[in-house]
């Protein structure tokens, strides 16, 4: 075992997106999470090699429709420091497994909750995806180029952002207290409130009068041409983000010797804009990119998923790392005590169910198998 998390035992109710992802997060750093599927599977994804959330689990598949089935996550529960589910309000509580016989078994446990849109409001009950709930915080209105609509950022914002981030830092959290109290809680870790949380300094700068509640005319959505990205010849694109004067005057100097146009004055800043397309629009991103590399402009280029792990600042640092030959992100944050575990193969749905039941104190488990009640893969 290596990693920060070493000893910490998690239980994740399988489900879609950001409770995924916080546990491959919670696993990255060495808990030990155990991933509870159930029988069939399902997501939008196959759950095979590619499936990168799906990473650093052992994979357990219990039928919680079964009589037997709440059981075993129960008992489960009973040893683990932390559950987490994503399931709309009341589903866990209907399948028994909700926060009351969980903490019932074990007053310790942290219950941490993934939702979009919380464990109560007008809301609540309703389906979604991250796009609604980025909207009604105001971050999607805030996506996009001046007199264009909204434009989606994937779903890192709310899914991942919003979401699972703060999802593992409310468990964590709680698990820091209950280190200290003995009493675990229920993390409610809504979509919809982390992303507002997330979205924070922008709220202060409206405030203060520093911000317009229009897209694209501001510092740091490209109402600025110093802050944007350019097109180059190749069709590929530089991103800029040259705001101190000082950064300011190394990509002035780089890109055009002979000077641009006044950005102290807005007045002259679609001039500006035109200009740097212009100058970029004359080469190619990668003859730029050597341009640029090493300096103070602030300026990159801007790389395709597929060239990320190939440029060399990213394979200096290990960014990236392709077990079974999949290109994917490496654990974040980096430790000096205590680095993380090697990134594995993510395992196959039932594939640990009988070792991970008898290592967690169940002595029934090929009873158990056998009534239909968990299942091992290649066992069914």
């Amino acid at each position: 075992m290596a990693g920060p998390l070493s000893g910490i035992k998690v239980v994740e109710l399988a489900g879609l997106g950001p409770a995924p992802f916080c546990g491959m997060l919670l696993a990255d750093l060495g808990a030990e999470v155990v991933r509870v599927d159930r029988p069939g599977g399902g997501g939008l994804l196959p759950r095979d090699a590619n499936d990168v959330l799906g990473r650093g689990r052992r994979e357990v598949v219990v039928d919680l429709k079964h009589e037997r089935g709440a059981e075993v996550v129960l008992r489960l529960a009973e040893q683990a420091d932390v559950l987490i589910e994503g399931f709309r309000p009341g589903v866990a509580e209907r399948l028994g497994v909700g926060p009351e016989p969980c903490l019932a078994r074990n007053p310790r446990l942290v219950y941490g909750r993934m939702t979009g849109w919380g464990q109560d409001g007008p809301l609540a009950a309703s389906a979604g995806h991250d796009i609604g709930y980025i909207a009604i915080t105001g971050a999607l209105h805030a996506f996009g180029r001046a007199g264009g609509p909204p434009q989606v950022p994937m779903n890192l914002v709310g899914d991942f952002g919003g979401g699972a981030m703060y999802l593992a830092v409310g468990v964590l959290s709680a698990v820091i207290q209950a280190g200290r109290t003995g009493r675990g809680q229920v993390v409610d870790a809504a979509i919809v409130d982390g992303t507002a949380h997330l979205s924070a300094m922008i709220y202060g700068m409206v405030a203060a009068g520093g911000w317009q509640d229009r897209r694209g005319v501001n510092l740091l959505d490209t109402g600025a041409p110093f802050y944007d990205v350019y097109e180059t010849a190749d069709g590929g694109h530089m991103a800029v983000g040259a705001l101190e004067p000082q950064f300011y005057a190394e990509f002035e100097r780089l890109l055009d010797p002979d000077g641009l146009p006044d950005r102290t004055d807005p007045a002259n800043w679609p001039e500006l804009r035109r200009r740097i397309a212009e100058i970029f629009a004359s080469r190619t991103r990668d003859e730029w990119a050597k341009v640029f590399e090493g300096t103070d402009a602030c300026v990159s280029p801007v790389l395709g998923m597929t060239e990320a792990a190939d440029h060399p600042h990213n394979k200096a640092r290990g960014v990236f790392v392709a077990p079974g030959g999949v290109v994917q992100p490496a654990p974040a944050p980096r430790f000096s005590a205590t680095p993380a575990p090697p990134v594995g193969v993510p395992a196959a749905p039932g594939s640990h169910t009988r070792a991970v039941l008898t290592e967690w104190g169940l002595s029934d488990v090929d009873e158990l198998i056998e009534s239909g009640a968990v299942h091992q893969r290649n066992e069914d």
